[in-house]
């Protein structure tokens, strides 16, 4: 009998401790594998534009040294609700200005997780994105800025290094099933304001120097060759240094994934970036500068980075200054 005891005493204890194990993640990205072991105890968002591709078989190929490669993402890893990139951004008026793809206000942003189905327990979130690009990889960073701006602490929320892609090329099925259709229960907490430059901030810095600013979008668009058009002007903000989107990702046979924090440090030093100063990210809409804060602020643990999620559209529409090499 006391042995009995003692096996369902272990059992009970075993489970706890994998429990435990799976309360907190272990940093800001995780990997295939931990993703796999964890599966059944997280809740995994996955994160696009629109629903392409969810559904769909992926296409594989072979490289010249003959190891698989994904060509084009498909599927998505099995249980994830689904997320659309387009729709967890509002516009907002500034000045009379319209700006488009803002930080949302808490109860837009709880709506739009409600209706992915994304509720309020104690598992963690790991955000899931297609893998593809680096466009992509910063759509789960944008998604991730925001659920951390809105309450969730960094122990219950990453991210799957490489996205689908990269669980794909770990070995693992991906499912085609529809997205659930179940309405969550998630709501919004207190925001967290340190981790967001707001207008006036930016405008002091740029003015006194009190802060670095880098610029996250590719290199033309950094000079002023290249016009979004939805930016008044070209150029970058005075002062700012290029971290563009090719330095910030590399590709592993299709999956675009983070590197270590001793790479970006090396990277930081290439490009002039203090890794410790205080730090403000941006581009033209927050995506893309997203993952540069993601950088800064998660992988190489510079507590004083902030993402201006007004970026270069509303810097620009509401004229203030850029440099460019029309100037």
């Amino acid at each position: 009998m006391k042995l009995v005891k003692h096996l369902i005493a272990a059992g009970i204890v075993g489970s706890f401790a994998q429990f435990a194990a799976a309360a907190n993640v272990p940093g800001p990205l995780v990997t295939p594998q931990w993703l796999k072991a964890h599966l059944n105890e997280v809740t995994v968002v996955d994160i696009r534009e629109g629903s392409k591709g969810f559904t769909a078989q992926p296409t594989l190929a072979k490289t010249k040294d003959g190891k698989t490669a994904v060509k084009m993402t498909g599927g998505h890893v099995p249980g994830a609700i689904a997320v659309d990139f387009d729709g967890i951004r509002q516009n907002v008026t500034v000045d009379g200005k319209l700006i488009k793809a803002q930080l949302p206000s808490a109860a837009f942003f709880t709506k739009v997780m409600d209706a992915a189905g994304l509720n309020k327990n104690d598992k963690p979130i790991v955000i899931v994105p297609t893998g593809q690009t680096v466009d992509t990889m910063d759509m789960a960073t944008r998604l991730y800025f925001q659920l951390r701006y809105f309450g969730e602490p960094a122990s219950k929320v990453t991210i799957l290094n490489g996205g689908v892609n990269a669980w794909i090329l770990a070995g693992n099925e991906v499912s085609t099933d529809k997205a659930p259709a179940a309405t969550g229960n998630w709501s919004a907490g207190n925001e967290d304001k340190a981790i967001l430059a707001t207008l006036d901030e930016v405008k002091e810095g740029v003015h006194n120097g009190t802060a670095q600013f880098i610029d996250a979008r590719p290199t033309p668009q950094f000079l002023g060759i290249v016009r979004k058009p939805i930016d008044k002007t070209a150029g970058h903000l005075p002062g700012a240094k290029s971290f563009p989107t090719d330095a910030i990702v590399r590709n592993v046979n299709g999956a675009n994934e983070f590197m270590t924090a001793a790479d970006y440090k090396r990277i930081f030093h290439a490009y002039d970036i203090s890794a410790t100063e205080p730090t403000v990210t941006y581009c033209n809409t927050g995506h893309l500068a997203s993952g540069a804060w993601f950088v800064a602020h998660e992988i190489m643990h510079n507590d004083h980075s902030k993402l201006y999620a007004g970026s270069m559209i509303e810097w620009t529409n509401l004229g203030h200054p850029t440099v460019g090499l029309a100037d």
